[in-house]
């Protein structure tokens, strides 16, 4: 399988909207949302967001297009940390035509959803955001207490807490 693109995705999109006249309104996030903040060689195989409404008529069509989707009403929910308070708020408009919205996470908060995670290529990831956008160690520290604040009381918390440390650590100049 190919891997999908942005380009690619908002064909798919208006394909769908097309076809059945549901509008999408989808908050991108994971590698697609990175080859929108101009990481172009981000190669990435699936979907991941965060869409208005119910997901499953969006993932069944890109699914019988042999695209893998990970879509749902509520990312914060998709880790014991939630995500910081107000990042649907934060996001940006990447794409606005008729029947189709794509928004991005703002840089930080982006930088928190992959920090959430922790995989060796979510840190490569934020890396590439926080150079990219200029994000200060001082703002990836913020919105990490901020998601801590909000999330519920589990040992997952300190995973995520020593993760941002060493990764606040590795952004300080050698």
């Amino acid at each position: 399988m190919p891997p999908i693109t942005t380009d690619r995705l908002i064909a798919f999109l208006r394909e769908y909207v097309k076809s059945s006249g549901v509008s999408v309104d989808l908050l991108l996030v994971g590698g697609l949302a990175l080859q929108a903040y101009g990481f172009a060689e981000r190669a990435t195989q699936d979907v991941d967001g965060e869409l208005i409404g119910d997901p499953e008529a969006l993932a069944q069509y890109l699914r019988s297009q042999r695209i893998p989707a990970d879509l749902g009403e509520n990312m914060s929910g998709w880790s014991v940390v939630a995500m910081p308070p107000g990042y649907r708020d934060r996001a940006s408009v990447f794409v606005e035509e008729p029947g189709i919205r794509i928004r991005l996470l703002s840089p930080t908060d982006f930088v928190i959803a992959k920090l959430r995670r922790g995989t060796e290529l979510d840190l490569e990831d934020a890396f590439y955001v926080v150079r990219r956008f200029g994000v200060s160690s001082s703002a990836v520290q913020r919105a990490a207490e901020a998601a801590i604040d909000v999330s519920p009381k589990d040992t997952a918390l300190f995973v995520f807490r020593r993760t941002v440390q060493l990764f606040v650590e590795r952004l300080k100049p050698a």
